[in-house]
């Protein structure tokens, strides 16, 4: 630990630090959403199927995902400062090519690329509870999250908005506009960071392996929350092609939607204190529960007029994102507790399974609206959700 940061852990952290920390993952893991309202205007530029779509935003979370394994682990070995810095200025060119793309296989390319990079989030996160004091460690995280929970939802009424508007090229300028400004803030303000393990990136690979093979909690908490995230990323990455082919909606509508997610996110903070009084494994089967709920009365769509159909969709992505969210803070909790001096590798695995579930789900959501239409991405939905409760209820065992 540097001396400047040791100062720092010894104080208060400062509002414009912990805003900026928040804003920045904020803005950062916005990235790897921007598409999903937009794909059916980019689809039609290309003249592109829906499954040809649907790449978009699987490739960006494949890229995130591979990011969190391959990249995030570094945080323990470089200075974060200079990894939050280099990442930041990676994804500025990963938005700017595909604001520029001129066909559909440099798009793909450059968002798989974009996922890569927007993994400085996952750096974020880890810096600021190195820089938090002792006893305030939690609520400082916790803000951080919300701001990254934040910028997952809100990234979808932008574009969605911008995308209408403006054309969804320039939503990719603004963004790595926005990403930019944020980068060289962070730059500005962070101390430098010790390295906790300086060792060879090929060690810190084998302690990941080491990691997963011996906590079966970690396992549990990796599957049942992967599990929800292919519900939450079939929803969220096929709703703008449903809404426009069904209900002739623009993506305007269909960003905003987001909001009715992050009214169930800006909730999930509560899921703290209630696993500190139930206990985490508790409030992992009640997410489960809620998502399983939320999808489950979207199957009366067919029973109603148009406007009870979108009516019923709001009110299902407020509780759904609210049961996943709060599942995902509980299993953090369960995670971190594991082994406290590796929680930047154990947040690694954990989240690398989270957007593995988020790929499939983008990819199996857009099969089964080709095949099933909206009801195939439903009964997708409640099936993954169940799947994971069963996983919890298996659980139970574990003193987590």
């Amino acid at each position: 630990m540097s001396a400047i940061e040791q100062t720092m852990n010894e104080e208060k952290l400062s509002a414009p630090l912990l805003f900026t920390l928040a804003a920045g993952a904020g803005l950062t893991v916005a990235s790897i959403y921007y598409s999903q309202p937009m794909l059916g205007i980019m689809g039609k530029q290309f003249n592109a199927t829906t499954s040809q779509s649907g790449m978009i935003p699987m490739l960006t979370q494949i890229g995130y995902a591979l990011g969190i394994l391959l990249l995030t682990p570094l945080g323990d070995r470089f200075d974060r400062r200079k990894l939050i810095a280099l990442k930041g200025m990676l994804l500025v060119v990963a938005l700017l090519l595909c604001g520029i793309s001129p066909d559909l296989n440099l798009l793909l390319a450059a968002s798989l690329l974009t996922g890569l990079a927007a993994t400085v989030a996952q750096d974020i996160v880890p810096a600021s509870a190195a820089l938090a004091p002792e006893h305030s460690r939690g609520k400082i995280v916790g803000t951080v999250m919300t701001g990254l929970l934040t910028g997952i939802l809100l990234s979808r009424v932008v574009s969605g908005l911008i995308g209408e508007y403006l054309g969804w090229r320039n939503l990719y300028f603004i963004a790595a506009a926005s990403v930019l400004l944020i980068t060289l803030a962070l730059w500005r303000i962070l101390p430098a960071f010790r390295p906790s393990a300086p060792v060879p990136w090929t060690s810190l690979m084998q302690s990941l392996w080491k990691l997963w093979h011996e906590h079966t909690a970690l396992r549990r908490a990796a599957y049942a929350q992967g599990l929800l995230s292919v519900a939450f990323s079939a929803f969220w990455s096929t709703l703008a092609l449903m809404l426009y082919q069904d209900f002739h909606l623009d993506s305007a509508v269909a960003g905003a939607f987001g909001l009715a997610g992050a009214a169930g996110a800006l909730a999930a903070p509560l899921a703290g204190g209630m696993a500190d009084r139930i206990g985490p494994a508790r409030v992992t089967q009640l997410g489960a529960g809620l998502v399983i709920v939320a999808f489950a009365i979207m199957l009366l769509m067919p029973l109603l007029p148009a406007e009870g159909k979108l009516v019923l969709i709001v009110i299902s992505a407020v509780i759904f994102d609210l049961g996943i969210q709060a599942s995902l803070v509980a299993h953090q909790t369960i995670v971190f507790r594991l082994v406290p001096e590796a929680r930047s590798r154990l947040n690694a695995l954990l989240f690398t399974t989270v957007f593995i579930g988020m790929a499939a789900g983008s990819a199996l959501g857009s099969l089964a609206l080709t095949h099933g239409g909206w009801n195939g991405v439903v009964i997708l939905s409640i099936l993954a959700a169940l799947a994971a409760l069963v996983v919890r209820l298996c659980s139970r065992h574990l003193h987590s």
